[in-house]
């Protein structure tokens, strides 16, 4: 903090030492020349007590007592501060929690059941298979033998391959005898051939025209689609 207080109190530099400089400064007369190389400045009383040292108190006691003035021993509280330290209301409809473990009423300790309640509080019992016994551990349901239906049965049969089904053919396979010794005709030989073409040095134009598209007609059809739209046409 000292440092920084130390280098608030240092005097600004003067920047009036280039008169030169009018587009940075703009001055109405020349500034007069100074002997010094910085600015004598006169610190005024409120810039040298901002420049004191703050005292810090490193061992702060404040006693948790402390004495109530007389005004606010005699305060009477307005209506209105009155009106503000009352609660809020609850909201119009607003019930209290019921309670976990609500009383019984008389009737209800009273009740008695019927056959068909104590017939539905019964658990339930599965079937005992053959040579098991009673207090054996019980076997799940997927154990348990159960007699499927014709039509299941007809549903589980795999289905078959179509009789003209081919399977997967193999990536090698034998070259017939005909491929073996066929010979490629003057025709086939001209089409698979590159195509010819001469090289940029050797004087080929890639932007020349050709005679057959300088001297070709447009169809009617492509006559028409070049027309604009007639929505366009009339608005312009």
């Amino acid at each position: 903090m000292a440092t920084f207080t130390k280098k608030l109190a240092q005097p600004k530099p003067n920047r009036l030492r280039y008169p030169d400089r009018r587009s940075v400064y703009w001055l109405d007369q020349m500034p007069p020349e100074s002997t010094g190389s910085i600015t004598k400045i006169e610190l005024t009383p409120r810039w040298s007590e901002l420049c004191r040292n703050k005292t810090f108190y490193s061992q702060v006691t404040v006693s948790p007592e402390w004495a109530v003035s007389g005004a606010a021993l005699r305060a009477v509280p307005s209506d209105r501060l009155c009106a503000l330290a009352l609660p809020p209301a609850p909201a119009v409809g607003w019930q209290p929690e019921r309670p976990l473990l609500k009383p019984l009423n008389r009737g209800t300790q009273t009740a008695v059941a019927t056959s068909r309640i104590c017939q539905l509080a019964q658990p339930k019992r599965r079937p005992v298979l053959e040579g098991c016994s009673p207090k054996s551990k019980p076997l799940p349901l997927t154990h348990i033998p159960y007699k499927p239906s014709a039509h299941i049965e007809l549903l589980a049969t795999p289905k078959h391959d179509h009789p003209k089904f081919e399977g997967q053919r193999s990536v090698c396979w034998p070259v017939s005898r005909a491929a073996r010794n066929c010979s490629a005709s003057h025709r086939l030989l001209e089409l698979c051939g590159p195509k010819k073409r001469m090289a940029l040095f050797e004087g080929y134009d890639p932007n020349i025209v050709s005679r057959a598209a300088r001297s070709a007609s447009p169809s009617p059809r492509i006559q028409q689609l070049c027309l604009p739209l007639p929505r366009k046409c009339a608005s312009n």
